[in-house]
């Protein structure tokens, strides 16, 4: 099934440069103004003053939550308000009453920190008040190191530590490349998983597209997974039985999807993806669908080489909204609160080059306009989550590794 309609962002994806400026002087006056520069404090975040900012609907603030945290990558709200959140060095931690918990939860398994991987995504299993399991996706190791792939795990939750944790699955995509893992998870009402598996990067300039690893299908790379609870393939996956397909996969032909939501609605599977320099999508995942990657797209390789001679190519799924520039999408939700009313049914997605939060309408499967926040006003967001009290919660990853806060955009008021 080929899209409806797409919209093409036109709006610029990353922040104007901050101009230095320059001291036109010479001997110690230059050196005094270079030493007032030097000693004087950054500039207070939006976070920290409460500043009023202004939307198309809603006017809001943003709100510290929690401080202290190392390369954030994706947050789940537990019942009781309490939240765990993933760093991507490998620990899993916990903020308990609006404090983050020093000491990291125990039985997380073994990741490969390179890179982009390390642990990745955490999600609730959808009957967690009964059976307490937390499901972990990560950059998995072999045994010798030299290699990684994407892995999914599964544990039980005492409130201190997981326990029982075992691999669920581990794709079909082995490398050495320390990117492009990945790694959203999400249930669907149906109680299946969704996962996505990045291209790994496969380099789209050294293989001929059509036999670029994203379109071959006995591997799991570059594809959106299907499975039960425990892992196993449901026997009405798509491919089952056929030959040429693993079992898992439900769509393939993705570079890097990074963020991923169940309509509340209509239970369809949508995902954002990487593009290269250029290119980022929003896809409606339909199953058996190819979306086209390297073969189509709408990007150009970093320095500026063509990949495509084409956007569109029958046979291969146009994605409903596409950001040229890129923002480097991250996270992504649908919101569904009370918080902020005419933001109902908006797909929120995080910019990680971009800075920014980029609120989207889609209407039925048509993208209908685009609205850019918080452009470079907080930092790279990794991950956007609706919490139990309607507020939208921001994971902000410092690239370096310095420590970034979780924050919550919260109404201002009439």
């Amino acid at each position: 099934m080929v899209k409806e309609s797409m919209f093409m962002s036109a709006s610029r994806a990353f922040p104007p440069p901050r101009r230095a400026h320059h001291a036109f002087a010479r001997g110690t006056g230059l050196l005094a103004l270079l030493a007032v520069a030097a000693c004087a404090d950054p500039a207070p975040t939006v976070a920290q003053t409460g500043e009023v900012l202004s939307s198309d609907h809603h006017a809001f603030r943003v709100v510290t939550v929690a401080e202290g945290l190392v390369n954030p990558w994706s947050i789940a709200f537990l019942p009781g308000g309490d939240i765990l959140v993933t760093e991507r060095p490998g620990r899993l931690r916990i903020i308990r009453d609006g404090v983050l918990d020093p000491t990291p939860i125990a039985g997380v398994p073994q990741v490969r920190a390179q890179g982009q991987g390390g642990l990745l995504d955490v999600v609730l299993h959808p009957d967690f008040a009964s059976n307490r399991m937390v499901y972990l996706s990560y950059s998995k190791p072999r045994n010798d190191g030299d290699e990684g792939t994407t892995a999914v795990a599964r544990g039980v939750f005492d409130g201190q530590a997981l326990t029982n944790v075992e691999d669920i699955f581990v794709a079909e995509a082995w490398g050495r490349a320390g990117q492009h893992f990945g790694s959203r998870l999400a249930f669907d009402r149906d109680g299946y998983l969704f996962v996505t598996v990045g291209d790994r990067g496969n380099s789209p300039m050294t293989d001929t597209p059509e036999t670029h690893p994203a379109q071959t299908t006995d591997n799991h790379i570059g594809s959106v997974l299907r499975l039960n609870d425990d892992g196993s393939v449901p026997a009405d996956n798509p491919f089952v039985g056929q030959a040429g397909y693993l079992p898992e996969i439900y769509a393939y032909g993705s570079r890097n999807a990074q963020g991923m939501v169940i309509h509340p609605e209509t239970n369809e599977v949508w995902i954002n993806e990487h593009g290269p320099q250029g290119g980022d999508e929003i896809n409606l995942i339909q199953p058996r669908a190819n979306y086209g990657w390297p073969v189509v797209g709408h990007g150009v390789q970093y320095g500026g080489d063509q990949i495509h001679d084409r956007t569109s190519m029958a046979g291969m799924t146009d994605p409903v909204h596409v950001w040229v520039p890129s923002i480097a999408t991250s996270g992504m939700m649908i919101y569904t609160g009370d918080a902020f009313p005419a933001w109902r049914g908006s797909f929120f997605n995080g910019g990680l080059a971009g800075e920014q939060l980029a609120r989207v309408t889609i209407d039925g499967h048509t993208s209908t306009g685009e609205e850019t926040l918080l452009r470079g006003a907080v930092g790279r967001i990794r991950d956007v989550r609706q919490g139990p009290d309607g507020f939208i919660y921001l994971a902000i990853d410092e690239r370096r590794g310095g420590e970034s806060p979780i924050l919550r955009l919260e109404p201002a008021g009439n």
